[in-house]
C-alpha cells in the first residue's frame, strides 16, 4: 500500500495511505476543512483508522475461518472412529488423550464458539464498511445488509411459486 509523508504547518509529520487520499480529500474540501489543517489532518487519520480496523476485521474473519475449518475436519475424521477408544488431542499448548466422545463434544463446542464470534465480526464489520463510506460521502454498498431467508421464508416462496405454476 502506497503512503504519502506529509508535514503540517505546525511541524508535525504524518502519513496519508494514497488509495484513500482522493476521496477523503474530496470530504475534507466538503466539510470545509480546508482552512483548518489540524481538523483535516485529524479527519484524515480518523479515516485512516477505521480502514486499519476493517481489515483487522477481515483477516481475523479468514484466520478463524481457517480455524473453523480445521475443526471441522478433525470431527468428520473422528466421526470415523470408535466411540469406546481414545485419541490424541491439542489442547492449548498441550497433548492430550481422550476418550473420542469427550473430543467430538469438545470440538462441537468449539466450532459453535467460532460460529458465532465469526457471525459477530461480520455484523461489526458491516457497520465499520458503512460508517467509513459515510465518512468518504459515498452511499452505502448495496446489498452489504442481506441476511440469508430463514426456512419458513423459503418454504412460503415454494409455496407462492408452486400456486403459480399450476
Amino acid at each position: 500500500m502506497e503512503r504519502l509523508r506529509f508535514e503540517s504547518r505546525s511541524g508535525e509529520l504524518g502519513w496519508v495511505f494514497l488509495n484513500s487520499v482522493p476521496l477523503a480529500l474530496h470530504a475534507i474540501a466538503e466539510l470545509g476543512l480546508l482552512e483548518n489543517p489540524q481538523q483535516s489532518l485529524k479527519y484524515l487519520m480518523e479515516i485512516e483508522e477505521l480502514g486499519e480496523e476493517i481489515l483487522v476485521d477481515r483477516n481475523e474473519v479468514v484466520a478463524l475461518d481457517r480455524r473453523r475449518n480445521q475443526t471441522r475436519e478433525a470431527l468428520r475424521a473422528l466421526m470415523k472412529e470408535e466411540s469406546h477408544h481414545k485419541t490424541w488431542m491439542t489442547v492449548g499448548s498441550m497433548l492430550v488423550k481422550l476418550p473420542v466422545d469427550k473430543a467430538k463434544d469438545l470440538l462441537q463446542r468449539d466450532q459453535v464458539q467460532l460460529d458465532c464470534e465469526i457471525n459477530k465480526l461480520r455484523s461489526e464489520l458491516k457497520v465499520k464498511v458503512n460508517k467509513l463510506r459515510d465518512m468518504e460521502f459515498q452511499p452505502p454498498v448495496p446489498g452489504l445488509m442481506l441476511n440469508a431467508m430463514s426456512k419458513d421464508e423459503m418454504k412460503a416462496v415454494y409455496q407462492i411459486l408452486s400456486g403459480k405454476s399450476s
